[in-house]
C-alpha cells in the first residue's frame, strides 16, 4: 500500500530533525569551519544529494539551528507577551534561562562559539537584533520602575551578567553552582531571599 501525505512529512520531519542533531553535534563538538556537509550526511548515514533537498548550504543549516535557540530564549522573555515584566515574569524568564542552558548544553555551546565569530554570527544577527533591542527596552523599563538610577545602564550590565553566567555554565556545567547562582541573581534584582 503507498504511503499516505501524512507518512510522507513524517518521515520528512524525522529525517529534518536528524540532519540538524548531527549538524548541531558536530558544529559545537569540532566547530563549524571544521565540519563539511559531507560530514554530516556521513554521520546522519544520509547522502549528500539527499541533505540538499532539506537545506541549500551549510549556512542555511546553521541559521536554523541558530534560530532554533533563538526562539526558545524569545519565548521564556515576557511570559504574557504584552510588552511589560512583572516582578512574576521576571522570575520565570531567570528560573527558564538556566534551565533553558542546562537542557541544552551543546546548543549554547555551538552559540557561544558562533558568537564570537562576527563573519558567521552576523548571519543570523538579524533575528538576534530584533529581540536584544525589544529585551532591553522591557529590562531598562523594568529597572526604572525599580527606581534604579541608571535603569539603561542596568540593563546592560543585567544581560553582561547573564551572558557571563550562561557562558561560565556552558563551559564547565559540572562544577558550575547553578542553584546558588540563580537564587543570587533573584535576590539582587527582585529582593527576594527565600527564593526556592
Amino acid at each position: 500500500m503507498p504511503r499516505t501525505e501524512e507518512q510522507f512529512e513524517e518521515i520528512r520531519e524525522k529525517r529534518k530533525k536528524l540532519i540538524l542533531e548531527t549538524a548541531l553535534e558536530l558544529f559545537a563538538n569540532e566547530g563549524y569551519h571544521n565540519t563539511s556537509i559531507s560530514r554530516i550526511a556521513n554521520e546522519a548515514k544520509i547522502s549528500k544529494g539527499l541533505l540538499y533537498n532539506y537545506f541549500k548550504s551549510k549556512e542555511e543549516l546553521l541559521n536554523e539551528i541558530l534560530s532554533f535557540g533563538i526562539d526558545e530564549f524569545v519565548n521564556v522573555f515576557d511570559q504574557n507577551k504584552d510588552g511589560n515584566l512583572t516582578d512574576a515574569e521576571m522570575i520565570y524568564f531567570i528560573d527558564r534561562i538556566f534551565e533553558i542552558l542546562q537542557n541544552n548544553q551543546k546548543y549554547w555551546k555551538l552559540y557561544f562559539a558562533i558568537a564570537t565569530q562576527p563573519t558567521i554570527f552576523e548571519k543570523v544577527l538579524e533575528k538576534v537584533q530584533e529581540f536584544i533591542e525589544e529585551y532591553f527596552r522591557m529590562m531598562t523599563a523594568f529597572f526604572y520602575h525599580k527606581d534604579i538610577e541608571d535603569p539603561e545602564a542596568e540593563a546592560y550590565l543585567f544581560g553582561a551578567l547573564m551572558d557571563g553566567i550562561s557562558m561560565n555554565f556552558v563551559m564547565n556545567p559540572m562544577g558550575f553552582p547553578v542553584e546558588k547562582v540563580k537564587k543570587l541573581i533573584i535576590n539582587k534584582y527582585l529582593n527576594i531571599k527565600n527564593f526556592e
